[in-house]
């Protein structure tokens, strides 16, 4: 089997620091691995945010790091009709709901009084299923769509388990109801005015691109057992995991696209050279 790897950046801003590490990290992998693989994915299926010309500047940035990949970039936004057709299969089985909470809605489910505290999961508060039992045919042009979990763990001969090789959470790791049901509930699957959201599109994306090791921030771990559940949900290959810490600010606050002082491209044009940017994220020379 190939090693084969991927770099899936949103074209919403420019990259930093945090994006070098992890393009680099996972192409460093790929290319000491004999026929190793690394692709490129521009996550640019919220249209609402993404601009051609942060994508233009995501390539010059890569290539001056020394980035090639092997195969043209996966451009999210030419492939809705693939999410569409997993939606399908998920509403097929009766695993799909639509839902027309906002943010606010949950927040004041949440902190209705109850035994429990409110929930945290890999988006925020864990939904309390306000509107599950909704069916698809109820579904409106401004409402989500959220996975009955419990229906989909319901629906398997048993839960999957995922291979974590990062330092981090290193070992197989059996997905539980408990996690999936309290940890991360009814997740969202796709968002008004948007195909999918990233939770499918990531593992629809990574089995139509053959990815057999996924190298990516820590900060996504919590999400991982969603995204093999979804996998199996579908009858798709997943890959093995490798989490990586995060970059963070002097102030231990981890990067975003708004810390533009860390932004690549400032490096740049400041003279700084790819080494120099390999010796910032504490990775050895290429």
């Amino acid at each position: 089997m190939i090693f084969r790897t991927r770099f899936a950046p949103s074209p919403t801003g420019p990259l930093h620091l945090g994006h070098a590490y992890s393009a680099l990290l996972a192409h460093d992998h790929a290319r000491r691995t004999p026929g190793g693989q690394f692709l490129l994915r521009i996550d640019d299926i919220d249209q609402s945010r993404a601009r051609r010309e942060w994508e233009q500047q995501i390539y010059q940035d890569l290539a001056w790091l020394g980035i090639t990949w092997d195969a043209p970039p996966r451009r999210e936004s030419d492939h809705l009709a693939e999410y569409q057709a997993a939606l399908q299969c998920l509403a097929d089985r009766g695993l799909i709901y639509p839902c027309s909470c906002s943010r606010r809605d949950i927040r004041e489910a949440a902190s209705a009084p109850q035994e429990q505290a409110p929930r945290q999961g890999p988006d925020g508060l864990v939904y309390p299923g306000t509107c599950r039992g909704r069916a698809m045919s109820d579904m409106r042009e401004s409402d989500a769509i959220r996975l009955d979990m419990r229906k989909a763990i319901d629906s398997l001969p048993a839960l999957p388990s995922f291979r974590e090789i990062g330092d981090l959470h290193k070992g197989t790791h059996a997905l539980t109801t408990n996690t999936l049901c309290h940890g991360i509930g009814d997740a969202v699957l796709a968002r008004p005015q948007m195909g999918a959201s990233y939770h499918l599109s990531v593992v629809v994306d990574d089995a139509a691109q053959r990815i057999t090791h996924a190298i990516r921030g820590a900060d996504l771990f919590a999400a991982t057992a969603l995204h093999r559940l979804l996998a199996a949900l579908l009858d798709l290959a997943s890959p093995v995991y490798l989490h990586h810490d995060l970059i963070r600010d002097a102030a231990g606050k981890r990067l975003a696209k708004r810390d533009d002082a860390r932004a690549i491209r400032l490096y740049r044009s400041e003279g700084a050279t790819p080494e120099d940017i390999r010796r910032m994220v504490g990775l050895p020379p290429a």
